[in-house]
This record gives structure tokens, sequence and C-alpha cells, in this order.
């Protein structure tokens, strides 16, 4: 019966390098939590406080999309402005939200057939821009980061 328990107690002293659990530094975890996060995306979307109740990302991305191009198309037609020649073209706008939910046109392409039409179109999109309401930033695992996006304006005008 002794020699029972003996044999008992030795397995399982011996058996405890089998459970134990491998330790890994930090760093090295840091650097394989790095790797799974995918930096291209975002958990949350920047939003104005008109899309505060979307809670898919997928709905977020329209509505501040869909918020920025209503809002800068009614600044265009506010100053009522008339092409000579038809136009259908379009403008790209590159702008980047900072973590703050400071909204920055960071690059503005348009064709010289467009600023030859609308000489001051710039300066009415900055001005609508600066005229846009605060805009929550995006957040990443719940830390607001800064964001670039890019929107395509379409300019189409006809003869009347």
């Amino acid at each position: 019966m002794n020699y029972l328990k003996l044999v008992l107690i030795l397995l399982l002293v011996s058996s405890c390098r089998y459970f134990e659990t491998e330790k890994i530094s930090t760093e090295t975890f840091y650097q394989e939590e790095l790797k799974t996060i995918d930096w291209k995306d975002v958990d949350q979307y920047p939003a104005f406080p008109n899309c505060d109740s979307y809670t898919e990302k997928s709905d977020q991305k329209l509505c501040f999309e869909n918020s920025l191009d209503t809002h800068l198309k009614q600044a265009f037609s506010n100053h009522n402005a008339i092409a000579i020649r038809d136009l259908n073209d379009t403008i790209t706008l590159k702008f980047t939200i900072s973590n703050k939910g400071q909204l920055l046109l960071t690059d503005l392409k348009m064709t010289e057939t467009i600023r030859a039409e609308f000489p001051v179109l710039e300066r009415w999109l900055r001005e609508g821009i600066d005229t846009l309401s605060p805009v929550a930033p995006a957040y990443k695992r719940g830390i607001p980061v800064e964001t670039q996006f890019t929107l395509p304006i379409l300019i189409k005008t006809t003869d009347l």
C-alpha cells in the first residue's frame, strides 16, 4: 500500500511539468497582436450629429459620405453658378478627419475645364467645409484615430 502511495506521489510531482504554461514576453505579445489588426479598417466611422443613430459600419460610412456630399452640393448650389458649356466631369476631394474630429481638405483635383468654367469653385468648396457641423472621429479599438476619405463629386450641366 505504501509502495502504491509512493508511486502516485512520484507521478503527480513529475507530471506537473506537463501543465506548465509557456511564458511570453510582453513585447512578443504586442508584436503578435499588431499582426492581427487590420489597419485599413476602423471599428466605427466618423460621424456627423445626424449619423449618431447608426450602429452598422456600412450605414455609418454611407451616412457620413451622404451628409458630406449633400452639404457640399448645397454650398455649391447656394452660389447660383451658371456654366456656359455642357459639363460632365468629376471633382475628387481628399479629406482627413483628425482624431479630434477636425475635418481638413487635403487635396482637391479638378480638370482645367471645370476650373475655367467655375474659377471660384475651390473657394466655395472650402467655405462649405468650414461651415460643416463638428464631426465625431473614427474609432479603432475604442481609441479615436485619424482617417482619410476620398469623395468624388460629379459636376453635370446641361444647355437650357
